[in-house]
């Protein structure tokens, strides 16, 4: 369970405890195509700082959803990839992604008026 002292009241909570914030969903998304290392991961999501993607591995590892990597070479080199939870949930999101794809010019249109400021 992540970093929550407390039972969750459904499975959705579960799940959006496990991908909520801005990142994640985008992490599970890269993730899903092949093992990524840091530094790929790092420029296919150039707006997310080092220190925002190290936390948001280490949470998604420690729920069990992406497992790290290091190999035995010099330079040291560690692959961050899905686990078998990890290619579940993508699964799952899949059809909130093709929501989201039709739903997309509209949530557009009206996003300044649902973030105003």
């Amino acid at each position: 369970m992540s970093a929550r002292n407390k039972p969750y009241e459904c499975g959705l909570d579960a799940a959006v405890d496990v991908i909520g914030g801005k990142w994640k969903v985008l992490l599970l998304w890269a993730l899903a195509e092949r093992p990524h290392r840091f530094g790929e991961l790092r420029r296919g999501l150039p707006k997310i700082t080092e220190k925002v993607l190290t936390q948001q591995l280490r949470e998604l590892e420690a729920d069990g959803i992406v497992h790290r990597e290091t190999f035995p070479q010099v330079p040291p080199r560690v692959e961050y990839s899905l686990t078998e939870a990890g290619r579940s949930l993508n699964e799952a999101l899949a059809p909130l992604g093709a929501w989201g794809t039709a739903h997309m010019s509209h949530l557009e249109a009206t996003y300044d008026q649902r973030h105003p400021g």
